[in-house]
C-alpha cells in the first residue's frame, strides 16, 4: 500500500506579511494580516507603505464586524463621518452602501471631493454580494497625470476646479426610479458644498502628482463650460484607460482600503436586483496643496471641520 504524504492547509492568515500585485499599476491583495485582532506596530506599517505604493489593497476572509471595521480604520487616520449622510444605526462613523434594485454608484469619482479636506483614505467592507456582478474598479490618478502629454500637463498644472454635491444624479445614465433617488439625493444635498481644487494635487506623503476630477467636478475657473467638459473628458480619458485601473470581484468578508488621495472608484450596477452590501469608513484627509503652494478653498457650506487638515 502506497504511504501518503497530507499536505496540511495554509492557514487562512498566513505569518508572512505579502503584498501580491493584482495588476502593474495599482492594486495588491495583502497576505499575514488578520484585522479581527490587534495589529503589531509591524503590520500597521506594512499596510501604510503597501497603501501608499499600490493605491489599493484588499485583505480577504476578514468578515470584520463594525467595531473591528473602526479599529482597522485608525491605522490609518482618525475615522470622520460623511458630511451630510448620517452614519448607519449603531455606529459611530460607518456608511452604509444598501444598493437596492440594481442601484449604485457607477460613475467614476473620488470620495467627497466636494469638501476641503476629503478623506485621506477609504475603508470599505463587504457583507452581502450578489451571485453576479457588483465588482468595484479603482484608478490610478498619478499615474495618469504621468500618461498626460508635456503639454497637458503643463495645462493641468494651472487649472482649478469647482466640485459640489449638488450634482446630476442622472448625467451619466438616465433612471426611471424618481421617488427613490429622490429621497437618497434629499440627505445627499441637505448641507450643500462648494469647494475649488486645483486639478493637479501634490501627494503629501509620496510627492506624486495626482489629478483630482470625477462625478463632483462641476466647473474650470475662467473656462467656458462646453469646453471644461471637453477637458473634464480629455483627463478622465487618462483616468480611466483600462490599463490604469484594477477590477475587483468582491466576495463576503473582503476589505478594500484605498488611497483617496491619489484613485477614483466605480461601482458596477450589472446585478439587477440582487442584493449588495457593504460598509465604509473614512479617515480625515488634509487640504490639497497645488504645485505652486496654494490650497484649496470652500466657496460654499457650513464651517463644520471638512475644511481643516488631519
Amino acid at each position: 500500500m502506497t504511504n501518503l504524504s497530507i499536505v496540511p492547509r495554509e492557514p487562512a492568515f498566513a505569518d508572512t506579511l505579502k503584498a501580491e500585485k493584482v495588476t502593474s499599476r495599482i492594486g495588491a491583495i495583502i497576505h499575514g494580516v488578520n484585522a479581527r485582532e490587534p495589529l503589531p506596530e509591524e503590520h500597521k506599517a506594512f499596510l501604510h507603505d503597501a497603501l501608499l505604493r499600490h493605491k489599493v489593497i484588499f485583505l480577504r476572509d476578514q468578515f470584520l464586524d463594525d467595531a473591528q471595521h473602526e479599529t482597522l480604520s485608525r491605522v490609518f487616520g482618525d475615522p470622520i463621518l460623511h458630511p451630510t449622510i448620517p452614519a448607519a444605526d449603531g455606529t459611530p462613523y460607518t456608511f452604509e452602501l444598501n444598493s437596492r434594485n440594481g442601484r449604485s454608484t457607477d460613475s467614476w469619482h473620488t470620495d467627497v471631493t466636494f469638501v476641503p479636506a476629503y478623506p485621506k483614505a477609504s475603508i470599505l467592507r463587504a457583507i452581502t454580494i450578489p451571485p453576479y456582478g457588483g465588482s468595484t474598479l479603482w484608478a490610478n490618478t498619478a499615474t495618469a497625470y504621468d500618461d498626460l502629454p508635456a503639454p497637458l500637463q503643463q495645462l493641468a498644472d494651472t487649472l482649478w476646479a469647482v466640485h459640489g454635491n449638488d450634482y446630476d444624479t442622472n448625467f451619466y445614465k438616465y433612471d426611471l426610479r424618481h421617488e427613490e433617488i429622490a429621497n437618497f439625493r434629499a440627505s445627499f444635498i441637505s448641507k450643500i458644498y462648494e469647494t475649488e481644487h486645483p486639478v493637479v494635487r501634490v501627494h503629501p506623503e509620496t510627492g506624486e502628482r495626482t489629478l483630482i476630477l470625477g462625478h463632483f467636478f462641476k466647473e474650470i475657473r475662467g473656462i467656458p463650460t462646453q469646453h471644461a467638459n471637453r477637458l473634464l473628458e480629455i483627463f478622465q480619458s487618462y483616468i480611466t484607460q483600462i490599463d490604469n485601473t484594477v477590477r475587483w470581484n468582491w466576495k463576503p468578508g473582503d476589505v478594500a482600503i484605498w488611497d483617496n488621495r491619489a484613485t477614483q472608484h466605480y461601482a458596477t450596477a450589472d446585478f439587477d436586483t440582487h442584493p449588495r452590501l457593504l460598509r465604509r469608513i473614512t479617515v480625515r484627509g488634509d487640504t490639497p496643496i497645488s504645485i505652486t503652494g496654494e490650497k484649496s478653498r470652500q466657496l460654499k457650506g457650513p464651517d463644520d471641520g471638512h475644511d481643516l487638515d488631519d
